[in-house]
């Protein structure tokens, strides 16, 4: 197969175009991969769940005034243990309790840091 002399440049010229639009698709176009895809969708998926039980720990916290002005005075970064001590995230799975117990105390804490 004899391809014309004219004909080359054009096949090449596409295919720079082509490799020039994946680049910029990329880098600026705010093109992703599929496994980045699934990688945000699991991350908003488990944000959206511990949203979701975040209130019925602070409900928990609610309840048991004395432990949650022991709360307050507790440092940040016992916060979770806390919580998980305190019993407010036991009807969680464990997969999220550490999200939902840290969501929870900051939740618990800023309300009183704001209000």
């Amino acid at each position: 197969m004899n391809i014309s002399h004219n004909v080359k440049p054009a096949i090449w010229g596409m295919v720079a175009g082509a490799v020039a639009t994946m680049v910029v698709g990329f880098s600026w176009g705010g093109w992703i991969t599929r496994g980045t895809a699934g990688e945000l969708k699991t991350a908003s998926a488990n944000a959206a769940v511990v949203e979701v039980l975040t209130p019925r720990c602070v409900a928990h916290a609610e309840q048991q005034t004395d432990k949650l002005a022991v709360l307050r005075q507790e440092s940040s970064w016992k916060y979770r243990d806390f919580v998980v001590s305190a019993g407010w995230v036991d009807d969680v799975v464990d997969n999220y309790q550490y999200e939902v117990a840290i969501a929870c105390a900051n939740k618990l804490v800023g309300d009183d840091a704001t209000g």
